[in-house]
């Protein structure tokens, strides 16, 4: 056994579970990792080698599961300020500022928030999938604003990634539209793939003929908070959206979708002209999108959390300036 290796000993608390199951249970390590150190004959139950993840063992049985060390992850740990709303031994939640990238992707190698984990949370990441890094299980676009939520362990990545994917996580944006939406609220449903014309940007796509499914299920569900009259009657307005999915450019997709593109958005909007000049002389050139809340049940403790964030300054003052309340 190398000195690196971590060892975990236990018995099987509950009878009839499958062994993965049992062993994520007993262990903290997540299902899928549990499945990878069975196939890498890492795991001993009742001193044998175990290989079945549906087997079904005995309350009592005795495991051991050797568990290597991480390697390291390929991203470099970089000093860049974070913004910490919460953090614990399981995950941390941080407030993105619009221009810092997630991942680390082609033509954004550094200078990304995992890179930026990797040094702030150096020393606390327990491997996830194996490999030191953090765990990513959700983003927001570079130049969104906002709340995220990262796994520091395989076990938390595991229970975060899960609430996700069902749709139980707590969202909202808040948003500023060209115009405002008739009616004041509802909710946007389409499935988004990616756009027939351009594969750089998102769009809502329809079913094949055959019944081939193109795009992923989406629903944003939205309310006015304020209208914003600004330079002109009605020229824009404060929104909340609320995602019961999670979509890559979900609400920027939805909202264009129905006549009212946000702010500041390159890909799917242009620019009212009677609000060009604003833009230009408040040099806002981003989406004006903040992700505001987040709420989840903590995959550790089983605790309902919620976080909120502030609006940012440089989207708190077009909001002023488009006749909006301060703050």
């Amino acid at each position: 056994m190398g000195l690196s290796e971590r060892v975990i000993e236990g018995t099987i608390a509950t009878g009839g579970l499958r062994l993965d199951r049992a062993l994520a249970d007993a262990s903290g390590l997540s299902r899928e990792r549990i499945k990878a150190l069975l196939d890498e004959g890492r795991v001993e139950l009742g001193g044998k080698v175990a290989a079945q993840a549906s087997a079904k063992p005995s309350a009592g049985t005795g495991f051991l599961i050797r568990v290597p060390a991480a390697t390291p992850s390929a991203a470099e740990a970089q000093d860049i300020p974070l913004s910490v709303v919460y953090e614990d031994a399981h995950l941390v939640v941080v407030d993105k500022p619009a221009g810092l990238v997630v991942h680390p992707a082609a033509g954004n190698l550094d200078g990304t928030l995992v890179n930026a984990l990797l040094h702030h949370c150096r020393g606390q990441l327990s491997g996830i999938g194996g490999v030191v890094r953090p765990g990513i299980v959700h983003r927001i676009d570079k130049d969104t604003s906002g709340l995220l939520v990262v796994a520091k362990t395989d076990a938390a990545h595991e229970g975060l990634a899960r609430q996700f994917a069902d749709h139980s996580i707590h969202r909202a944006y808040h948003a500023v539209t060209a115009g405002v939406p008739v009616p004041a609220s509802g909710t946007v449903r389409g499935a988004i793939g990616r756009s027939g014309h351009d594969r750089k940007k998102m769009a809502l796509v329809a079913d094949g003929p055959d019944g081939e499914r193109r795009g992923k299920h989406a629903v944003t569900h939205y309310r006015t908070l304020e209208v914003l009259n600004g330079p002109v009657f009605n020229a824009a307005a404060l929104i909340e959206c609320r995602l019961e999915t999670g979509r890559t450019h979900q609400v920027r997709v939805h909202l264009a979708s129905i006549g009212h593109a946000l702010l500041g958005d390159p890909v799917y909007g242009r620019a009212p002209a009677h609000l060009k000049p604003l833009l230009a002389r408040l040099q806002f050139h981003r989406q004006a999108l903040h992700a505001a809340e987040l709420g989840f049940v903590h995959p550790a403790s089983g605790e309902m959390v919620h976080f909120a964030s502030k609006t940012p300054v440089d989207l708190r003052e077009l909001i002023v300036e488009l006749g909006g309340r301060d703050g």
